[in-house]
């Protein structure tokens, strides 16, 4: 017998959660696949270039509000900053050392952070749940970096390092946004974070990079558009639209898929491997996320 809670679920909304965590999740395989042809600057940039132009053309034909009052410039900066620069830049520098499948799991600790952090900000003490949690989150860590061997473990170590930085300053974003919320509309608010937050990932490709894009296959240039038009697009609307129509926490549990996603489709299109220890990794991340989310 269905429980009424589950009865009740829009079934739209339930399909467009769906499509928001298979878009996110084939996306680390997409990043990983262009990180062979390209920069990551440069291919994160043009990526989100795609993103920008579909979500503002969006925004535009919904009759949202376009610009930006002069107040919220500092909280979108700091957003920006937090959400985009720091999440999407380091989250693809960890892909030079670590296999997509393995980010994935170090980037969705983010609700682990997100509730020790909620302590620091806004005064919100952890419970048992999150603080077991947090043993949780790190123990897959553990086992992700030190299962094949300390000297494997210590290459990966710089990729680690990278995704759970990300993760950590993105959760950090999510507690400053909670606490100094951006009075803007959803598809304009994250349009113009991935303005602000690409720009400095726009100067370090100038400065730092000289991608080749004629040397792009007609395949480079599809995966380059789906990593745009897809996880930076259309998976944000879909968002959205998802929460407007589930529970809070119906949404946020489903989330718990796109590492699994990632980690599966990472094994399926780029055969890597996924054993015992991916397993057992991705399991005790994902418990975490369960009770810190629930904590």
């Amino acid at each position: 017998m269905i429980p009424p809670a589950a009865a009740r679920l829009d079934p739209r909304g339930l399909a467009l959660l769906l499509v928001t965590v298979i878009g996110w999740g084939f996306n680390w395989t997409s990043m990983k696949l262009l990180l062979g042809v390209l920069p990551p600057f440069s291919m994160r940039v043009v990526c989100a270039a795609l993103g920008i132009s579909l979500l503002f053309a969006i925004a535009a034909w919904r009759g949202e509000r376009l610009t930006v009052p002069r107040a919220l410039w500092p909280r979108l900066v700091a957003a920006s900053l937090l959400n985009v620069t720091a999440w999407m830049g380091m989250a693809t520098f960890s892909l030079l050392w670590l296999a997509a499948g393995e980010a994935t799991i170090v980037c969705y600790t983010m609700p682990v952070w997100t509730s020790l952090l909620a302590w620091l900000v806004l005064g919100e003490p952890p419970s048992r749940r999150r603080l077991a949690a947090l043993v949780l989150g790190l123990g897959g860590l553990v086992v992700l970096v030190v299962g094949p061997g300390l000297d494997v473990g210590l290459a990966k170590l710089p990729g680690v390092v990278a995704a759970l930085g990300g993760a950590v300053l993105f959760s950090l974003g999510t507690v400053v946004t909670k606490r100094w919320p951006l009075a803007l509309p959803p598809t304009t608010s994250v349009a113009w974070q991935l303005v602000v937050g690409c720009t400095p990932l726009l100067a370090g490709a100038l400065i730092f990079e000289t991608p080749d894009f004629s040397g792009l296959s007609g395949w480079d240039w599809a995966v380059m558009v789906y990593g745009g038009v897809g996880p930076l697009g259309l998976c944000y609307l879909a968002w959205f639209a998802a929460l407007r129509r589930l529970p809070a926490a119906a949404a946020s549990s489903g989330t718990l898929l796109t590492p699994v996603i990632g980690v599966a489709s990472a094994a399926l299109l780029l055969g890597e491997p996924l054993g015992l220890r991916e397993v057992a990794a991705l399991s005790m991340t994902i418990g975490g996320v369960i009770l810190a989310v629930r904590g």
